[in-house]
C-alpha cells in the first residue's frame, strides 16, 4: 500500500489528532539530544526562579514585586514538569543540579546581579525570548508521537511563558527610558555573547567564541534581605492602628470593619518579601520544598493585591495609609531563616480556629459586600493550603505539632519591635490614619461616620499583630 493511501477509519483525524502521518515518520530527537534539551530549558528555568525570588525582597516597585512573585510561582510549576520528564526518560542519576554549560551559568550571573532596568531587558527581552524559541524548536524538531510528553511540557510552558513576555515588553516600555538603553547596550551585547558561545539556550546553534568581561557579575551576587518600597508607601514605621484589636472588637460592626479587612490584605506585601528570604538563604532541599513554598509566596503576593483592589473599588487612596514593613524587616534581619519559617508557620497555624480567617469571611458576608465576602473566602482557602505546607515541611523536624508551634511563638518572641525607639529616632510618629481613610469609605457608601469607629486609636505599642492576646480569638 502506498503511504499517500492510508486513511484512518471512518476518516477520522490520524493519530488522536496530535500529528499528520507524515509528520510521525520523521525520526526526530533521539532520547539523549531530547534530555539534552530539557536539562538546558530545566537550567534556565531554574535560574529565572531564583532570580526572581532573590530580587523580590529589595525592589522598591509594589508591581514588580508581585511580577516577580507571579512569574517565580511559574517557574517553579514548569521547572516540576520538566524534572518529572527528564526522570522519565532512562534517567536517573538526573543530573539536574548540574550547569549544562558555563556561558549560560555566565548569562544568567550577569543578569541576577544587574540593576533593575537592566534585569528586566536581560530577562524579559533576551532570557525569556531565548527560552521561548529553545521550546519551539524542541516541537519543531522531536517525533510528535514518539515523544509527545516533551512535546506537551513545552507546548503548557510555552502558554505561561509568553504571558510572562507579554507583560515583561509592558514593564519595560514603562520603566525602561532610552537613555537607559542606549548605555546598556554594550552589556547586553555581553549577553549575545554568552548565548552565541552557549550555540543558544537550547545548544542547537553553532557555537562561537566570544571573549566574555565580567560586568555585573564580576563580584558574587549577594542577597539583600532589607524590604524596600517605592515612594507611595510612606511612613513605612508606622504601628499607630492596631487592625486586629478592631477586627476582633464586638461593638464594631462588619462594614468598617471590610475596609480593616482590606488593609490586612494589603499589609500582606510583607509576606513575599519575608518568604523570598526563606527560599533564597535555605540551600540543599528537595525541589518540592521550592515549589511549595514558592506558591505559597505567590498566595501572598496575591493576597495582598486583594486588598489593593478592595481600596480601590472603594474609591479609596491606599497610599495614604502607612502599610509598615516592620514584620518583614524584623524577621529578615533578626531571625535565621529557619526561625522565619517557624514564625510563619505559628501563624498560619492562628488563622486556622473559628476565629482566624473564617471569622474573617464571616465579617465578609455580614458586610453585604460581596467583594469581600469573595476575596475573605479565597484568603481562607489559601491559608488552609499554607498551614498544609507547613505542615509538610517544618513541623517533621520536631517530636510533636504543638512543639513545633510553641517553637514558632518563641521565634516571633525574640523579634525585637522597636515602637517607641522608632518613634525617639523619629521613623515615625505612630499617627493615627484610620480617621480619614474611614471618612473615604464612608463617602463612597454614601453613610454618615459613625463616631464609635471614627474614634478608634488602639496602636501596636504593646501587642503582636498576631491573635495570640486578642481575647475574642481563645
Amino acid at each position: 500500500m502506498n503511504t499517500s493511501d492510508y486513511e484512518p477509519y471512518g476518516g477520522l483525524p490520524p493519530l488522536t489528532g496530535i500529528c499528520t502521518m507524515e509528520a510521525a515518520m520523521q525520526p526526530g530527537l533521539s532520547v539523549d539530544d531530547c534530555v539534552a534539551r530539557l536539562k538546558r530549558d530545566h537550567y534556565a528555568l531554574k535560574r529565572l526562579h531564583e532570580i526572581w525570588v532573590s530580587r523580590l525582597t529589595a525592589e522598591p516597585i509594589y508591581e514588580l514585586k508581585m511580577a516577580f512573585s507571579l512569574h517565580s510561582h511559574i517557574a517553579a510549576e514548569q521547572i516540576e514538569a520538566f524534572r518529572k520528564r527528564v526522570a522519565e526518560m532512562r534517567e536517573p542519576p538526573l543530573g539536574l543540579d548540574q550547569v549544562p554549560d558555563t556561558n549560560l551559568q555566565f548569562f544568567f550571573d550577569e543578569i541576577h546581579n544587574a540593576p533593575t532596568p537592566q534585569l528586566l531587558l536581560g530577562v524579559y527581552e533576551i532570557a525569556i525570548p531565548a527560552l521561548i524559541q529553545a521550546l519551539e524548536n524542541h516541537r519543531r524538531d522531536t517525533n510528535p508521537l514518539t515523544d509527545h510528553p516533551s512535546t506537551r511540557v513545552c507546548r503548557l510552558a510555552l502558554v505561561e511563558l509568553e504571558e510572562i513576555a507579554d507583560y515583561g515588553a509592558k514593564a519595560v516600555a514603562a520603566l525602561v527610558n532610552e537613555s537607559t538603553r542606549t548605555a546598556s547596550q554594550s552589556w547586553l551585547q555581553l549577553l549575545d555573547d554568552c548565548l552565541q558561545n552557549a550555540g543558544s539556550l537550547d545548544g542547537t546553534s553553532t557555537t562561537e567564541t566570544k571573549n566574555l568581561t565580567p560586568e555585573y557579575s564580576a563580584t558574587p551576587y549577594v542577597y539583600d534581605r532589607i524590604p524596600r518600597r517605592d515612594e507611595r508607601f510612606k511612613d513605612s514605621y508606622n504601628m499607630g492602628v492596631n487592625a486586629e484589636a478592631f477586627l476582633y472588637d464586638p461593638n464594631f460592626a462588619p462594614q468598617p470593619k471590610v475596609l480593616m479587612m482590606y488593609y490586612k490584605r494589603l499589609r500582606e506585601i510583607d509576606v513575599p518579601e519575608m518568604m523570598a528570604s526563606i527560599i533564597t538563604e535555605t540551600p540543599g532541599k528537595s525541589w518540592d520544598y521550592y515549589r511549595d513554598m514558592t506558591r505559597q509566596l505567590w498566595d501572598e503576593a496575591r493576597h495582598a493585591m486583594m486588598g489593593e483592589v478592595g481600596f480601590v473599588s472603594l474609591g479609596v487612596d491606599w497610599t495614604q495609609i502607612p502599610i509598615n514593613f516592620t514584620w518583614s524587616l524584623g524577621l529578615n534581619t533578626q531571625l535565621k531563616p529557619w526561625e522565619r519559617h517557624a514564625v510563619l508557620y505559628f501563624i498560619e497555624r492562628g488563622l486556622m480556629p473559628n476565629t482566624g480567617k473564617r471569622f474573617e469571611w464571616e465579617v465578609g458576608v455580614a458586610s453585604q459586600n460581596p467583594l469581600s465576602a469573595t476575596i475573605q473566602d479565597y484568603d481562607w482557602a489559601d491559608e488552609v493550603l499554607h498551614s498544609n505546607i507547613g505542615r509538610d515541611w517544618y513541623v517533621p523536624e520536631f517530636p510533636t505539632t504543638a512543639e513545633a508551634i510553641k517553637y514558632g511563638d518563641e521565634c516571633w518572641s525574640k523579634v525585637l519591635s522597636d515602637w517607641k525607639s522608632w518613634k525617639e529616632q523619629r521613623l515615625t510618629n505612630h499617627d493615627n490614619w484610620w480617621p480619614e481613610i474611614y471618612k473615604q469609605a464612608c463617602a463612597s457608601w454614601g453613610i454618615e461616620p459613625d463616631a464609635a469607629v471614627l474614634a478608634f486609636d488602639t496602636s501596636y505599642e504593646n501587642q503582636r499583630a498576631d491573635l495570640k492576646s486578642i481575647s475574642a480569638s481563645g
